[in-house]
């Protein structure tokens, strides 16, 4: 046999994305190439590793024993390249952040410069809801995690970032009373949610139930932007964070609807499990955080102050 480390990467990440479209679109290579290389690699084995029924691809039980195989010497070749930064004086090592899905505006900026003064770091970074994300952090699958809304069921240590505010916005079709009562305000419009287990849809229902308002028109989407495109072509109202709406209120796409007992202000804050063992990558990240959060929230978010 005469396989190449490539070949083992794609096709651990074929297995992983149950496809050759995912698998090339997340390893930034064309589909043609990726199906060539999965072609030469199942070459090399008597017993089929995948099989395509209809138009989608399955993997066989021998081809996922292959997949372990192939992750763990990928594991081995990458704790190969860690020792020998490692040896010359540099940082190396695996950092693993689940984010959730607002956060993707926030996250980035805290780790930019961390990762550009160290190139021998390979962060893994899962962007979704609040759910998982907790999920993630309880099964101790991650180093941190970045949430607005502290979960409560979990022993848990932290690092405050960034002030997140939640407002009423929608497009700038409307003109809207600024001394309307709130639950005139809220009644009248058709409300967004986002799905169950976002952190910001439970932040919106808390809302809603303090106010004991009644929503006579509801829809729910899956994500951040789902519902900020929705606002934009004019669909209803929601309430959303302002770190992702920056450009469209800048360009009068979006607006602010003044409701009182609003905005909503919580807290970025990077978490982890309490007592957890940091390796040296992480111990290093939250060192650089808690030297340069003030100065990167400066730099990156004062637009933010004008709301």
């Amino acid at each position: 046999m005469n396989y190449t480390l490539n070949q083992l990467q794609i096709f651990l990440k074929i297995v992983q994305t149950q496809s050759i479209t995912k698998a090339s679109e997340e390893l930034h290579l064309t589909q043609p190439a990726v199906s060539i290389q999965l072609k030469n690699f199942q070459a090399q084995f008597d017993i089929p590793l995948t099989e395509v029924v209809g138009r989608k691809i399955y993997i066989t039980d021998f081809g996922r024993e292959i997949a372990e195989a192939a992750e763990n010497i990928i594991h081995q070749v990458q704790a190969i390249n860690y020792k020998t930064l490692l040896h010359k004086g540099h940082l190396a090592g695996r950092l693993k952040i689940s984010v959730v899905s607002t956060g993707k505006y926030v996250m980035p900026f805290f780790l930019a410069d961390f990762m550009n003064d160290h190139p021998g770091v390979e962060l893994v970074m899962d962007v979704t809801n609040k759910n998982k994300v907790v999920e993630s952090l309880e099964n101790n699958e991650v180093d941190f995690a970045l949430v607005s809304v502290l979960p409560t069921a979990l022993r848990i240590e932290k690092l405050d970032l960034l002030q997140n505010k939640l407002y009423l916005v929608g497009n700038t079709k409307t003109k809207h009373n600024k001394s309307e009562d709130v639950k005139e305000t809220f009644e009248k419009l058709p409300l967004i949610f986002r799905e169950k287990g976002s952190g910001t849809r439970q932040t919106m229902e808390g809302f809603i139930e303090r106010n004991a308002i009644k929503v006579p028109k509801k829809m729910e989407l899956t994500s951040n932007e789902a519902v900020k495109q929705a606002l934009l072509a004019g669909l209803g109202y929601s309430i959303m964070p302002l770190i992702g709406i920056g450009n469209e209120l800048n360009h009068k796409q979006l607006q602010i609807i003044p409701v009182k007992g609003l905005p909503i202000k919580t807290t970025w804050s990077l978490i982890w499990l309490a007592g957890k063992k940091h390796s040296p990558v992480s111990i290093a990240f939250l060192n650089h955080l808690k030297k340069e959060k003030t100065a990167i929230a400066k730099d990156k978010f004062s637009w933010y102050e004008n709301y």
